[in-house]
């Protein structure tokens, strides 16, 4: 299943991560995909407040992984932009969170994709600056 939605504003983009995670059940991961500046902060701090979370979220770049306690559900986010062989994710303990009671949100995912498990949810972030600045095309996927 795919399906495709189209933003016009950072507060769209936010909407549809709310959306994703009121949704999200123990277990669940989704993977997030875009170049930089495209808005998978903006979707993540949607993201984690459809979890009922409501502390700060900024993009775990250096320190891999993220995890927030205080929604309905643990959420686990990854950013592994600065990771240099799939390997230092066992490190972190990658496969705990992944396989664990939580959501994880995988920000990068591409770059990890031989570990990632069997079915999981791919998010696509892509702008189209003749469509507008603000313009995103979300595609999302079950895996």
């Amino acid at each position: 299943m795919i399906e495709i939605i189209e933003t016009n504003s950072p507060e769209e983009t936010d909407a549809i991560g709310r959306k994703l995670a009121s949704q999200a059940e123990p277990g669940q991961v989704f993977t997030l995909i875009g170049d930089l500046g495209v808005g998978k902060t903006v979707f993540t701090q949607g993201f984690a407040s459809g979890l009922n979370i409501d502390e700060p979220i900024c993009s775990p770049t250096f320190t891999i992984v993220q995890v927030y306690d205080s929604g309905r559900l643990p959420f686990y986010h990854f950013d592994v932009y600065r990771i240099g062989d799939v390997e230092e994710m066992d490190e972190i303990g990658y496969e705990d969170y992944v396989y664990g009671d939580g959501v994880s949100l995988i920000e990068w995912a591409n770059l990890i994709e031989e570990i990632l498990p069997d079915h999981y949810t791919r998010i696509t972030i892509e702008k189209d600056l003749e469509k507008g600045f603000d313009y995103r095309k979300i595609t999302i996927e079950q895996i």
